[in-house]
């Protein structure tokens, strides 16, 4: 789903996104637990919407993660395995947002 929209600022425009971001995770992971507070807490901060992806509900997810999890999908591209620190993902999401024409 693209939300991206003209948004008017005085005389210029410019093109906001919200960005897409993916935690594939699975019950009873610790790991998992501290990337998704990590994703609450800094949800005022930043423009982005998340959602969780559980791997063992999917047995092709789950032969892809199993031991890797949580991974962190930002716009469609891999951005994080096992931990992810606050000051990290505000930077990959800078890096996504450069990263669009």
């Amino acid at each position: 789903m693209d939300q991206t929209r003209t948004v008017a600022s005085g005389d210029s425009l410019y093109n906001w996104h919200m960005h897409e971001v993916v935690v594939y995770s699975r019950k009873g992971c610790h790991l998992c637990d501290i990337v998704k507070q990590v994703l609450v807490q800094l949800e005022g901060a930043a423009d982005f919407q998340w959602n969780e992806v559980d791997i063992d509900l999917d047995q092709e997810l789950r032969q892809k993660y199993n031991e890797e999890v949580p991974v962190v999908w930002i716009d469609g591209r891999k951005a994080f395995k096992y931990r992810m620190e606050p000051h990290q993902f505000l930077k990959a999401l800078a890096g996504s947002a450069r990263g669009r024409v």
